[in-house]
């Protein structure tokens, strides 16, 4: 089966049609068993079509960890602005993954220097904000600007949960971000929750 390759179709109809802050959007943590959700925003300036550094982008979870680190410096310094929003573990287990993370998506969007102009989103919309947006299916393997969002996400929370794991040993954060993988709930059915895992999931083996 094939997938998608991410490309600028999206954000050129955009800057055609007049919309030249066009922000692409994405999380990383939704399905996580601890830590928090992380969103991104990155805003690129129509050059951008131009750089061809930036066509090694796709989806952050089809991408290694060496690749996500070696873009990262691309994105940032080929963006206009970029942001991230987190929502904690505790507003997970109060509100719930969907909410927690539209929060933490506003808030990456309050974290900007400017007000974009139109959103690309992952799936998601965002009802509280005053703003055109579109959610695309599969969004951050077919627009360059959410897939440069969602290695955001990913290398910001990565980078948190391996600090969480000097702070709680035992887990494996580093290795497994708080994911549910079967070392991960085995560490949990041995040690018990830590005080950063989300009690709303169920992580019996």
């Amino acid at each position: 089966m094939s997938h998608p390759a991410p490309t600028w179709t999206f954000e050129q109809a955009l800057w055609e049609g007049g919309y030249r802050l066009v922000a692409g959007m994405d999380e990383a943590g939704r399905g996580a068993l601890a830590g928090p959700v992380v969103a991104a925003a990155v805003v690129f300036p129509p050059r951008a079509v131009h750089v061809p550094a930036l066509t090694a982008l796709h989806d952050s979870k089809r991408l290694t960890p060496a690749s996500r680190q070696r873009l990262l410096p691309v994105i940032l310094e080929q963006a206009k602005a970029w942001a991230v929003g987190w929502a904690s573990w505790q507003e997970v287990d109060a509100l719930g993954v969907p909410e927690a993370a539209r929060r933490a998506f506003e808030r990456a969007l309050r974290a900007l220097p400017f007000q974009p102009e139109y959103l690309l989103l992952d799936y998601t919309l965002l009802p509280r904000v005053d703003l055109p947006q579109t959610a695309l299916p599969q969004g951050d393997a077919r627009s360059f600007s959410i897939a440069a969002a969602s290695i955001v996400a990913k290398t910001v929370r990565d980078a948190y949960m391996v600090g969480l794991d000097g702070r709680f040993p035992g887990y494996g954060f580093a290795r497994h971000k708080g994911y549910g993988t079967r070392q991960h709930r085995e560490a949990l059915s041995r040690l018990g929750p830590s005080p950063v895992h989300r009690r709303r999931f169920r992580w019996r083996p």
